[in-house]
């Protein structure tokens, strides 16, 4: 074997070496960390769980596996078990995390100003990317559609905190940025909404529309998490390109 063959195996050891090394410091939990998640798990088990009969939820692994996609069945109702919390009931954590889906309808003559707002947050995360970072967002999704000839509106989200800590961080989001919602626009919306924040989230959970299914090709992952696993992929490429 000549030197060059040698230093290039001893590069692809290393390399292999580190990458494991990096990925399994990156993805082992601390002590806290194991803790919170020894504890969701058993939350998700626990809002999963029901009685035997029409609805029940299948048994949860003891601690959620990202590596197998999942698939979560959902009763209409939206829960598996009625658990009350600060609002009302409590939604559980699917294969897709947390999320609502909110449909109301556009006041009349308000559609272009529901478009327009689209514009307002594309500027205001532009400006500030860490806008929206306390909401811990996943995706968002902003559609108009027809309904009977008259405009309505389908917001759609997908983060990690719960339902009403997702609401009420955005109710404080908007009151620290100065920015406006383009809830503001729809119908039966409160007007007193910066100072009510129990009456916005009850206005979020009057228009949530409860999925049936969700999917996760990577289930439970938090958003940090990903951008973890990001951070370490770049790490690595920018330590094989100084080695070559």
């Amino acid at each position: 074997m000549s030197n060059e063959q040698a230093r290039n195996t001893t590069r692809r050891g290393f390399l292999g070496t580190a990458t494991a090394v990096t990925a399994l410091s990156a993805i082992a939990p601390t002590a806290a960390e194991a803790q919170i998640a020894s504890r969701s798990a058993d939350e998700i088990k626990t809002a999963q769980l029901t009685t035997t009969g029409q609805g029940a939820a299948p048994a949860a692994a003891a601690r959620p596996d990202w590596t197998k996609p999942a698939a979560m069945a959902i009763p209409k109702e939206g829960y598996f078990k009625l658990e009350q919390g600060r609002y009302g009931p409590v939604f559980p954590k699917t294969p897709a995390n947390y999320g609502f889906t909110i449909i109301a309808k556009v006041k009349p003559g308000r559609e272009q100003a529901v478009r327009d707002h689209g514009k307002v947050m594309e500027k205001g995360v532009a400006e500030n990317p860490s806008l929206l970072a306390v909401l811990k967002l996943h995706y968002l999704r902003w559609v108009v559609f027809n309904i009977g000839g008259e405009p309505d509106f389908m917001y759609q989200g997908y983060f990690d905190t719960d339902f009403d800590k997702y609401t009420e961080d955005a109710v404080a989001i908007f009151g620290a940025s100065g920015l406006n919602t383009v809830f503001e626009n729809l119908e039966g919306f409160p007007t007193d909404w910066k100072t009510n924040a129990p009456a916005f989230i009850k206005y979020v959970r009057d228009h949530h529309v409860p999925s049936f299914l969700e999917y996760g090709e990577y289930p439970y992952v938090s958003a940090e998490e990903v951008k973890k696993a990001l951070r370490i992929k770049s790490a690595l490429s920018a330590m094989l390109d100084q080695m070559q």
